[in-house]
């Protein structure tokens, strides 16, 4: 979907300005809510197309003016609420009303480590056969789905050069929505600056994008 949250290419936010010895974590909160992530996806409340797609429906004003981890706050406790597992009266008092019937044993803290490992990788060990190969010139639809989708718009109806096939997974635009996962290749997609941003971008700039095959045509 269009939204705030594909920032690339806009204008308006100012400088970037990395902070310096910046920490993992400025609060304790955010490394509570970041573990969150391995215990929720670990009992099947929802995928990570999903988790995005949460955090995308946010409105424009709480999106810029929230943090990172406040996003993904947000992502799970909408989830959760959407999911039939917490109710908006439980969240808000912060205490469970009755037994609830979407209950899982908690992650044990074995189990941890190989979530940790394989994180939220989408990657499928599934034999698709490829649309595309290294040197092919592709040019990326100009499509603009109401759901989720990982293509931003700053790519859209432009030309591009594979430059590998990372392999197969999950295609997010229908893995966020219940329908189907519909493995497909993936791949990094060279584009010039001069191409993206107009003849004023530097002639020796580039920009590698991870595209799926369901986004690209031949050029």
């Amino acid at each position: 979907m269009n939204g705030i949250h594909d920032l690339g290419g806009m204008h308006g936010f100012g400088p970037v300005n990395p902070e310096k010895d910046e920490p993992v974590f400025h609060h304790d909160w955010e490394a509570r809510v970041f573990g969150l992530f391995a215990p929720l996806s670990a009992t099947g409340a929802f995928n990570v197309d999903e988790f995005r797609h949460a955090i995308e429906r946010m409105g424009a004003a709480n999106y810029l003016q929230s943090s990172y981890y406040e996003h993904w706050l947000h992502g799970f406790e909408t989830l959760a609420m959407e999911k039939g597992i917490l109710t908006a009266e439980e969240l808000r008092t912060g205490h469970a009303i009755g037994e609830s019937p979407k209950a899982t044993p908690a992650l044990a803290p074995e189990a941890v480590p190989k979530i940790v490992l394989i994180g939220s990788s989408v990657r499928v060990d599934m034999d698709v056969k490829p649309k595309f190969k290294e040197g092919d010139m592709v040019v990326v639809k100009n499509m603009n789905p109401v759901g989720h989708t990982r293509l931003p718009r700053y790519c859209r109806d432009k030309l591009g050069c594979i430059d590998r096939d990372h392999g197969v997974f999950l295609f997010p635009d229908t893995h966020a929505h219940g329908k189907g996962e519909k493995p497909q290749h993936c791949y990094s997609v060279y584009f010039s600056a001069q191409e993206l941003w107009g003849p004023k971008a530097s002639r020796n700039d580039s920009v590698y994008v991870d595209l799926f095959d369901d986004y690209l045509m031949p050029a």
